[in-house]
């Protein structure tokens, strides 16, 4: 934590020293699905031969101008959990959702009401901000009385959504819901005969602020003509113009041009369906895609080809305005201009990933290991030349650190974590490696693959300087510690020899996974804090019988029973509401009173402890699929709870809630059988265990 605050002390310092320029702008711009090989301003670094590469002439550009990362990092291989790991400045995997990305045409809202986001924290020292392209990180609607919807089967679109990105930080927002081709009940593209449809009729579709603009009758049937209807063919040049329309309003109004602006683009293209627009602004994109030798190339690298058109577009116009906070100045002179993706290519070859393995889905490098180019010429972010040779920098990077590194930009200050402050708390402040210094010391980086595949083992990995450590799903759903493959990038960047059972490696591997539990366990920033931990454990293989905290609580009456921590010394009181006795059977703790000895509908459990603590995590087991609820925290927001398929096979459903934040003493942690807005149906579920660290 130490050398934390000291390296973004460091890092305001330098900020200072290299220029005493205004806040600066920032534009991030997100791919969907891209792979290092898929941009030629990566070229000489994957090998591709000019008869294969796409000549991405943009992204070359940005690259000569500033500084491009070969070592940059998604948080996982999939989309919604890598924008949950970029707003929030927090891995995904300690979120409700451990695995996959949000369904539907909702989705509810994985971030927190209370949880800051990159957008909240600029917009908290003056930036106005905007988002244009693909949400993706759940959305909620409303019936057609106004209240919550509890999905798409009871959503009017006639009426304003309920939850948006306007309720985290935005001021500006133009987008979908989701992955462009299936944002609705009808958008399933992986149906042959929906494949690259160029209109859905039924869905979400083009959302502005807290309205489905294309919605009609009920908002479900979408515009099928004008300027509101769901062109998949339109969307990148729709995007592209709304994302000008933010930044020319902001420079033009007289309230908002002297202030910064952030615009978040992560934009839909080029997840499948490959649907490029036929023009952007007057440049052809459909059909106009070439490889560095000339040669015409497919659907999917038009539509990557669409992001370095709309990139250009944006470089131009930052190029040829004058800055209002610096007057016979460009904006794009005080503009921290950043391209990457969200994961790795949706496709595995040595063209769209370079040399390494495997691609999206996967905790390989060819699954998070992605493009990452970033200008900023009055920062000392590259030289801003687009004739000079592009800088590389082999530094360990990820998306979860923009939160703390755009924070040292603007001046912003981040969340106290141990006075129970939520935000950014996996996220390290790189800008000293923006400004082309080597980063060391890291704290470690974690990737997840959010889907388990039963043929691929390795559900989370961590990266420790050069080696990289591979896990089963036990280790983010459960906090153990199961190694299955470990690799040294250094000397295989390829991952193709597996140095798990070496001999002379096994002091490595159990040092490295000792490490992993603990960053599971606490969170990057907290990892120093509180080193006192404290486990109440209601599991047993053995039942009721074993254990004495189980033993403690099997059918103790529910009003109230206090336990003390034989180690720490913490007592903990835990409470049944409208329960009779405690349950334990080998799954955790339930409550009688109800239909099954469970917490189920009508039913909560509340915690509290004699100390100040940080509540690591909460595990919460289902055995019947049905696990629902809401969690609350002494008066913060509370977050809905969800449990998935633990092992992929249907056996049990379980999930850990993790970094749920500071707990004082006498405060209460609330857990809820019923979703907090009361729309869905209630879940059923066991209490696992309860892990917390003691704040002095």
């Amino acid at each position: 934590m130490i050398r934390f605050l000291f390296c973004l002390f460091l890092g305001a310092l330098t900020l200072h020293a290299a220029d005493t320029a205004p806040k600066p702008n920032i534009i991030f711009f997100m791919a969907d699905d891209m792979g290092m090989g898929d941009t030629s301003a990566y070229q000489d670094f994957t090998g591709n031969a000019d008869a294969v590469q796409l000549h991405t002439p943009q992204m070359e550009r940005l690259a000569r101008m500033g500084v491009r990362f070969t070592d940059a990092h998604t948080p996982s291989s999939r989309c919604t959990p890598t924008r949950y790991g970029l707003l929030t400045g927090r891995y995904p995997w300690r979120s409700r959702m451990k695995w996959w990305v949000l369904f539907g045409a909702q989705g509810d809202p994985l971030i927190e009401a209370d949880r800051p986001t990159i957008a909240t924290m600029l917009r908290g020292v003056g930036y106005r901000t905007g988002i244009v392209g693909k949400w993706h990180v759940g959305l909620r609607y409303r019936q057609s009385n106004g209240k919550p919807a509890a999905g798409w089967a009871d959503a009017d679109l006639t009426q304003p959504l309920h939850t948006t990105p306007l309720d985290h930080g935005f001021d500006f927002a133009r987008y979908t819901s989701r992955s462009h081709g299936t944002s609705g009940p009808s958008g399933n593209h992986r149906n042959p005969a929906k494949r690259n449809r160029p209109m859905q009729t039924v869905g979400p579709g083009h959302l502005h602020g807290r309205i489905a603009i294309g919605a009609t009758k009920n908002g479900k049937q979408l515009m099928t003509e004008g300027d509101h209807a769901y062109i998949l063919t339109k969307l990148g040049s729709r995007h592209s113009d709304h994302a000008l329309e933010f930044l020319k309003t902001h420079v033009r109004g007289a309230a908002t041009r002297q202030r910064p602006f952030f615009l978040y683009y992560p934009a839909n293209s080029n997840h499948g369906p490959y649907t490029p627009d036929k023009a952007i602004d007057g440049q052809p994109v459909a059909g106009a895609a070439r490889t560095k030798a000339g040669a015409p190339m497919d659907a999917r690298h038009d539509y990557i080809y669409e992001n370095d058109v709309a990139l250009g577009r944006l470089i131009d116009w930052l190029a040829a305005t004058p800055d209002p906070r610096r007057p016979g100045k460009k904006l794009l002179g005080n503009t921290l201009v950043i391209f990457t993706s969200d994961n790795g290519a949706e496709k595995n070859s040595n063209i769209a990933t370079g040399p390494f393995r495997s691609n999206k889905g996967s905790c390989y490098e060819g699954g998070h290991r992605v493009p990452f180019i970033a200008a900023w010429p009055a920062g000392g972010v590259g030289d801003g030349d687009a004739t000079t040779p592009s800088q590389s920098n082999a530094s360990i990077i990820g998306l979860t650190d923009m939160f703390a590194t755009f924070a040292a930009m603007a001046g912003a200050t981040l969340p106290d974590l141990a006075k129970g402050e939520k935000g950014a708390e996996d996220s390290t402040n790189v800008l000293p490696a923006l400004r082309g210094k080597t980063l060391r010391n890291r704290p470690p980086l974690f990737f997840n693959d959010h889907k388990e595949a039963k043929a691929d083992p390795a559900a989370a990995a961590m990266r420790v300087e050069n080696w990289k450590l591979f896990f089963g799903a036990s280790l983010l759903r459960e906090g153990q510690a199961q190694p299955v493959e470990l690799f040294d990038l250094t000397k295989d960047p390829e991952e193709e020899r597996n140095l798990i059972r070496d001999p002379k490696h096994q002091h490595l591997v159990r040092k490295l996974a000792l490490t992993a539990l603990r960053y599971r366990r606490v969170a990057t920033r907290l990892a120093h804090v509180a080193p006192v931990r404290a486990t109440f454990d209601w599991r047993s293989e053995e039942g009721a019988e074993a254990g004495t905290l189980a033993k403690a609580f099997h059918l103790a009456p529910a009003r109230g029973k206090t336990v003390t921590d034989q180690d720490s010394g913490l007592r903990m009181t835990l409470a049944g509401e409208h329960g009779g006795k405690f349950s334990i059977n080998n799954r955790g703790l339930g409550l009688g009173g109800g239909q099954v000895l469970q917490v189920d509908d009508g039913q909560a459990l509340r915690v509290m402890f004699d100390r100040d603590v940080i509540v690591e995590s909460v595990a919460i087991v289902a055995s019947n699929g049905m696990c629902g609820g809401f969690y609350q925290v002494g008066k913060g927001a509370p977050l809905a709870i969800y449990c998935v398929d633990g092992d992929n096979d249907a056996k049990t459903q379980h999930g850990v809630i993790s970094d749920l934040g500071v707990l004082r003493k006498g405060e209460v942690l609330r857990l809820d059988s019923k979703p907090h807005l009361g729309v869905e149906a209630a879940g059923q579920w066991r209490l696992g265990a309860i892990t917390v660290r003691i704040l002095k």
